[in-house]
């Protein structure tokens, strides 16, 4: 992997919680789930509606990203184009379960000089199925079969533990995540209006029909 290289010094902040960020993720029978909210906000301001939280890393990996939009960008193309370095020098891909521990191992070297504040629901589908990672930005990582990040968790864990079964069909992981979305536009003091939804399998990602995104 090749580490990137700065001519600048970033500047360290102590972390705070992007209010507009909300991820979910759900992993089903045969599919990995992804949701994010689509609006861009500093502090009170609304800066755009259709911004695509959801960073595709290859066929069949992507992270839902939480976080100051800089940060979220510059990292994910950091993890997305050392992942596919990688496959292009071995000639084959990671699992999901690798590409996630090396996005949490760059998440802990960084966390000692320049931390990144971002916050990752890392999902695939390899040889192993569908899956599902938790990272956080001090670089916590654990294997979930649902998962929330930003304010959302404080609303939707509740939610998923109720209704989420193992091995739902998609329609069915649809519709809990229908429900999590209406929970938050009921209860949520921020407008959640607008989601980016994108769908894992074993042919790929997709974009769920009637996503807000600018792709």
């Amino acid at each position: 992997f090749v580490r990137q290289q700065y001519s600048f010094t970033r500047k360290k902040s102590n972390h705070k919680q992007t209010m507009s960020d909300n991820l979910i993720g759900i992993v089903g029978q045969d599919y990995v789930i992804l949701a994010a909210d689509s609006a861009q906000a500093r502090s009170i301001v609304l800066m755009k509606e259709d911004e695509d939280k959801i960073k595709v890393i290859d066929d069949h990996k992507a992270m839902a990203m939480s976080g100051p939009s800089g940060d979220r960008e510059n990292f994910g193309e950091f993890i997305e184009k050392n992942i596919v370095l990688y496959e292009l020098r071995q000639g084959g891909s990671l699992s999901t379960k690798a590409a996630a521990y090396y996005t949490r191992g760059e998440l802990a070297t960084a966390l000692r000089s320049s931390p990144y504040q971002v916050n990752i629901l890392f999902g695939g589908f390899d040889q192993h199925g569908p899956s599902l990672y938790f990272i956080d930005y001090l670089a916590a990582i654990q294997k979930l079969p649902f998962g929330c990040q930003g304010y959302a968790g404080y609303f939707l864990l509740s939610v998923l533990d109720r209704h989420y079964k193992e091995n739902m069909t998609l329609e069915e992981g649809l519709q809990v995540l229908q429900i999590c979305i209406d929970q938050l536009k009921t209860r949520f003091v921020l407008n959640t209006k607008d989601w980016v939804i994108k769908i894992i399998t074993k042919d790929g990602i997709r974009l769920h029909q009637g996503s807000n995104s600018n792709e």
